[in-house]
């Protein structure tokens, strides 16, 4: 047994930071008076020292319950329960007095999105300075020395230039550094995470997780919300899972994640694409899957002893940008190849080139030097009206759908403006079938994107890239958002539109589990070079590249064994 789990059975007088049983939260109806409960009836307990996770798919209820217990659920929200017990005193029926009196000093709060939790005025050093001058009487001096000390903690680069740096300066994986700095700032004995480390790359995602545990391994009780299991089975201590707002099984991480009991469990299980070979369902269906039915690395009309075709060429690209500090290059002498009917899968760190990458293929941002070629035919650095009658022979989606859309339009017209553009039927019908194969209810339609969960945008952008039937798809991060189950529906979606059509596919992607799963080949990058490129199992099992050993070496994986291991 290990010392922690050894400590956390005798440990029975420890203690607990946050109890909760018969929680409840409900929203307005459509009818007049009518309530809607999107939590029922929840229990649950975190003991300082301990990592309590709660998982389900989009919709379970995770990140409203995760709200609910910081008086955060919502000016609409109903909030009932027996007992809620936050930091050692009852907050049932607290007002907002209360409760901001609560945040920071008896409970931090992670969100996923920091660039939206970080006030966009002020340096960080406020950000983390300011609570401690107000709970703390620190003079102004002594707090922006402690937020340094804090940003230091959290291995954040530079921390006395950062200090005076205002969030929209910061990379996502500095902002999310930034808010976990923040939220220790005032040492509470509870940390409510929810989805702390989605979109991170994996080194990011590593020391993130690793300061959590720290935070744990000093006392600090912390409730994880997470759709990625990988990431809960290194650190929780304690699994619930959450369906339709109800918990449908709970246990010890190593029993809920090893031996399941529940449909639910079992089918997010089965979703993790970690070390799922390429070309198998991750979501069953009525018939197996069976060998002769993996994508093929040509489209399926290419006749038999044809060479496979190009569908995607970069050729010496390079690109810089320049600011007061002088020219970042943030692309430099990158050639790559993708065939019809194959996945190029491109990962590094952040600030890599990957994203510039992206938008060098898809004529967004002008090289420097070299060209992208698509079919054989030119097509960067060309003017766009020269790219206009070939523009939906290539699709994107990317890692923030929302920022994409235009608020102001439905579903339905998202979608018929992304038909006309390629000059496709533009009818409800089509709409329909296009948010049927995202697995999207045809009532989303009339939706607008505000009204939409994050994974529900996400697939809608996927349904707007497909719906110019394109050769060449490039995937920006297209699933971190997205729950396991969906995540799997989504990839199972993107291998069976590849098998039909011979579609191309440049797969950006933090998540070394989905990249493996989906990838014929990968090409690692760093600061701006490809390091290391070939054929993604050859890649995984014997890297050649140290940043490719780090990488595999901080990714996350589902252990089912006899209890978290520690992120260091």
């Amino acid at each position: 047994m290990r010392a922690r789990e050894s400590a956390s059975v005798a440990g029975a007088d420890r203690t607990t930071v946050l109890e909760v049983s018969g929680l409840t939260v409900s929203f307005p109806g459509e009818r007049r008076r009518e309530r809607r409960a999107v939590v029922r009836d929840v229990d649950l307990t975190v003991e300082a020292g301990r990592c309590v996770a709660i998982v389900g798919e989009s919709g379970s209820g995770k990140s409203v319950t995760a709200r609910a217990l910081l008086g955060l659920a919502g000016a609409d929200a109903l909030v009932r329960a027996d007992r809620l017990v936050v930091a050692g005193a009852d907050r049932r029926g607290a007002g907002d007095r209360e409760w901001r009196r609560t945040r920071g000093v008896g409970a931090g709060l992670v969100l996923q999105d920091a660039l939206v939790s970080l006030d966009p005025l002020r340096t960080i050093g406020r950000e983390i300075g300011d609570p401690l001058r107000i709970h703390r009487r620190m003079s102004h001096a002594a707090a922006r020395a402690r937020a340094i000390e804090l940003l230091e903690l959290v291995g954040m680069p530079h921390p006395s230039l950062t200090v005076d740096r205002r969030s929209g300066e910061l990379s996502g994986g500095m902002r999310q550094r930034a808010l976990i700095a923040s939220a220790l700032a005032l040492d509470p004995p509870l940390l409510i995470a929810d989805e702390p480390t989605t979109a991170l790359d994996v080194g990011v995602q590593a020391r993130v997780l690793g300061l959590l545990d720290e935070a744990r391994s000093r006392g600090a009780g912390v409730l994880l919300i997470s759709h990625d299991l990988a990431v809960v089975s290194g650190i929780a201590d304690h699994v619930i899972v959450l369906d339709h707002g109800v918990v449908v099984e709970q246990g010890p991480t190593a029993e809920i994640l090893g031996a399941p009991r529940h449909p639910v469990t079992r089918a997010l299980i089965a979703a993790v694409p970690t070390e799922v070979p390429r070309g198998v369902r991750l979501v069953a269906r009525d018939r197996a899957v069976g060998p002769d039915e993996a994508p093929s690395a040509l489209a399926p009309d290419a006749p038999a002893g044809a060479v496979p075709q190009p569908a995607l060429e970069g050729i010496g690209l390079s690109k810089s940008f320049r600011s007061g500090a002088g020219a970042t290059h943030a692309v430099q002498d990158v050639s790559f190849r993708l065939d019809a009917g194959r996945t190029l899968g491109l990962v590094g760190e952040s600030g890599s080139g990957k994203t510039t990458l992206a938008r060098l293929v898809l004529g967004l941002t002008m090289p420097d030097a070299g060209e992208v070629r698509l079919a054989g035919e030119p097509w960067a650095p060309l003017a766009e009206r020269e790219r206009r009658s070939r523009r939906s022979r290539i699709g994107a989606v990317y890692q923030d759908p929302f920022g994409s859309f235009d608020p102001r339009w439905s579903v339905r017209r998202i979608l018929r403006d992304a038909l006309v553009a390629a000059r496709h039927e533009a009818t409800d019908a089509v709409v329909a079938e296009l948010l049927d194969q995202v697995h999207v209810p045809a009532d989303v339609a009339s939706r607008h994107p505000l009204a939409l969960s994050g994974g529900q945008r996400q697939r809608v952008a996927i349904a707007r890239a497909l719906a110019g039937t394109p050769d060449v798809l490039v995937c920006d991060e297209p699933v971190s958002a997205l729950d396991a189950t969906v995540q799997a529906r989504v990839l199972d979606l993107l291998d069976e539109l590849q098998r039909e059509r011979g579609l191309a596919l440049l797969f950006v992607s933090h998540d070394l589990g989905v990249i493996r799963h989906v990838s014929d080949t990968v090409a690692v990058m760093r600061s701006g070079r490809v390091v290391e490129h070939g054929e993604t199992e050859r890649v995984f099992t014997e890297p050649r590249h140290e940043v490719t050993a780090a990488l595999i070496r901080d990714s996350p994986r589902l252990v089912r064994g006899d209890g978290p291991a520690s992120f260091r």
